[in-house]
């Protein structure tokens, strides 16, 4: 057992995980999974639906798989999920099946969203679990990482285009 890290820490993990969606073509999303009474991280995963064929293959969709195999558990009670940008609607059912205690994420995502923004799912009165959350950690680094993702994926596809 170590001493937990501070949220920036495994904030900066996650957005290796990140930095890897984005080198195999994927958006630069990435998760971590950690047991923050003994700061283990339990599982780690980014974002690969396109390299998958699978439109579940969200980074955190694939930590939370990850991590209850690790424990065996479909449950991950008390478990903190880390993740680069504000969960989707899929996601945030999927964190909240899972009974997850907290959940951080980087950037808010207004279009994509549904903690902060959209159908704040967690708010909703059909939602099974609320986690604990906390947003806008290390936002700027995962947002600027996403706008660099996106820009010079358009650039390519420009420069595709030209005659």
């Amino acid at each position: 057992m170590r001493e937990p890290l501070s949220d920036d820490a495994y904030m900066k993990l996650a957005l290796s995980q990140a930095q890897s969606a984005a080198r195999a073509g994927e958006v630069p999303v990435g998760a971590l999974i950690v047991d923050p009474e003994s700061g283990d991280i339990i599982a780690s995963a980014h974002n690969h639906p396109i390299s998958g064929h699978d439109p579940t293959g969200h980074a955190e969709i694939a930590a939370i798989r990850a991590a209850a195999k690790a424990i065996e558990n479909y449950r991950l009670t008390g478990l903190t999920l880390y993740v680069t940008l504000e969960p989707c609607t899929m996601c945030a059912g999927a964190i909240s099946h899972a009974r997850l205690g907290r959940v951080v994420f980087g950037a808010a995502d207004v279009k994509g969203g549904a903690v902060i923004n959209g159908p704040r799912f967690f708010d909703s009165p059909s939602c099974h679990h609320r986690p604990d959350v906390t947003g806008g950690v290390m936002a700027g680094d995962a947002a600027h990482m996403l706008k660099a993702f996106f820009q010079a994926r358009r650039k390519r596809k420009n420069d595709n285009t030209s005659i």
